[in-house]
C-alpha cells in the first residue's frame, strides 16, 4: 500500500512544512496527514495548491511516506534532507 503525505514550503519564510488532517501546515513531519488513497491524495493535493494561490505556502506536493513505529517517516533523500532542515549554515550572511 501507497501511503503519501503533502508538503510545501511556507511562503512568509521558506520554511518546510507539512499538511495536517485539520487542513493547516505544521513545521512538524509528526503532524503530517497520511494519506493511503490515491482519489483522496490528489483531491488533497489540488486543495493545497489552491490555498498556494492564496498566498500562504508555494509548491504543494506529494511524497511517499512510511509508518514506522506509529511516526511517519518520509521516503526518498530530497524528503529525508527536508525533514533535517537547513543544508547549508544557518550563520551566513545573505548580504
Amino acid at each position: 500500500m501507497i501511503v503519501q503525505a503533502i508538503t510545501a514550503n511556507r511562503l512568509s519564510d521558506g520554511y518546510v512544512v507539512y499538511l495536517t488532517e485539520r487542513n493547516s501546515w505544521s513545521e512538524q513531519i509528526e503532524d503530517c496527514q497520511a494519506i493511503d488513497d490515491l482519489a483522496v491524495a490528489d483531491d488533497l493535493l489540488r486543495r493545497a495548491e489552491r490555498r498556494a494561490a492564496d498566498d500562504l505556502v508555494v509548491g504543494p506536493y506529494l511524497f511517499k511516506i512510511d509508518n514506522q513505529g506509529g511516526q511517519p517517516v518520509p521516503l526518498g533523500r530530497r524528503e529525508i534532507l527536508r525533514t533535517t532542515g537547513p543544508s547549508v549554515g544557518t550563520d551566513l550572511d545573505r548580504r
